[in-house]
């Protein structure tokens, strides 16, 4: 998995992609991607969080994330990199398939 910055146009593409899958809408944010949603109750949401902190353990990738009860703000940014990376798209795909 490459760690390099992505361009402009690797982001736009990516973004575009993660997109059509249609679990969450993602957006530019602040250096990163960004989504927020709801879900049935606050047991729905943390434990969607917990199998998301499992995958995001092995990848040694760990979002921005805030939780109040059944509602949930993620921000997925590479620091070391400075931006997007990679990284940061295959997390937000694995977290559509915890869906």
């Amino acid at each position: 998995m490459s760690i390099h910055k992505l361009s402009e146009s690797e982001i736009e593409r990516a973004l575009d992609d993660l997109n059509e899958k249609g679990a969450f809408t993602w957006t530019l944010s602040d250096n990163g991607i960004s989504m927020k949603t709801e879900f049935k109750d606050f047991v729905a949401a943390f434990g969607f969080m917990t199998k998301v902190a499992l995958i995001a353990e092995r990848m040694n990738h760990h979002p921005e994330w805030f939780n109040v009860y059944n509602k949930l703000e993620v921000r997925l940014s590479t620091h070391s990199a400075g931006g997007l990376t990679e990284l940061d798209f295959k997390l937000a795909g694995r977290m559509a398939e915890v869906v």
